[in-house]
C-alpha cells in the first residue's frame, strides 16, 4: 500500500479522487525556508526530503512526497505565517501570472521516481477589501501563495496553463504515471 508522507487533506483528498489506496504518516523532515531562487530544485528537494524520511520509517513500502509553492516574479511564496504575510502575498499576486510548482517524489528502498511540475496562472486584479475579507476566512494560512484555487479563491482566477491540481497540491495525472511505473496501482 502507498504511504503518503503528508497530513495535507488535499493531497488525501485528491489521490482518494483516482482511487489510489494509502495511508497517511506524514513526514517529521524539518522542512527548509524557501529563500532558494529556483523553485523547482527546492520544491524537488523538499518533496524528497519528505518521502526519504518516511521510507527510512517503512522499508520496502513505497511513500510519496510532495512540496508545492508559488513563484512570481523571481520570489517563492510559501505558506503565509500571519494574516499581514497573507494579504502581503495576494497583492504580490493581484493582476499578474504566476508559477506554481509541485515537487514530487516516490521513494522506496533504494528506487526513486522524481518530478516537478509547473502551472501557470493568472489572477486578475484584486481590490484591498476583497483581500482582506478573504484572508479573514483563514483560507489562505495553510496554503502555498496565500489561496486555494479550489475554494473562494477561484474567483481571482482569470485562466491557468498545465495541470488544475498541481495547483490544489498534487498533479494527479503525473503522480498516478509514477505509482504505474512503479508498479503501485
Amino acid at each position: 500500500m502507498l504511504i503518503l508522507a503528508s497530513g495535507s487533506p488535499r493531497r488525501r483528498e485528491l489521490l482518494a479522487q483516482i482511487g489510489i489506496a494509502y495511508m497517511v504518516n506524514p513526514s517529521s523532515y524539518n522542512e527548509q525556508s524557501p529563500k532558494k531562487k529556483n523553485p523547482e530544485k527546492y520544491v524537488l528537494a523538499q518533496a524528497a526530503g519528505k518521502a526519504r524520511d518516511v521510507a527510512g520509517k517503512f522499508p520496502g513500502q513505497w511513500v510519496l512526497g510532495a512540496d508545492t509553492v508559488v513563484a512570481v516574479n523571481g520570489t517563492i511564496l510559501g505558506k503565509p505565517r500571519n494574516d499581514k504575510e497573507a494579504i502581503r502575498m495576494l497583492h504580490e499576486l493581484s493582476g499578474k501570472k504566476h508559477s506554481v510548482y509541485t515537487g514530487v517524489t516516490l521513494a522506496c528502498s533504494d528506487k526513486e521516481y522524481m518530478q516537478v511540475v509547473e502551472t501557470k496562472v493568472w489572477f486578475r486584479k484584486l481590490g484591498d477589501r476583497e483581500i482582506e475579507r478573504y484572508v479573514a476566512t483563514g483560507e489562505p494560512m495553510d496554503k502555498a501563495g496565500a489561496y486555494g484555487i479550489q475554494g473562494k479563491a477561484a474567483a481571482f482566477v482569470d485562466k491557468i496553463n498545465g495541470s488544475y491540481t498541481n495547483v490544489v497540491g498534487l498533479p494527479l495525472s503525473q503522480v498516478y504515471k509514477m505509482l504505474k511505473k512503479a508498479k503501485v496501482t
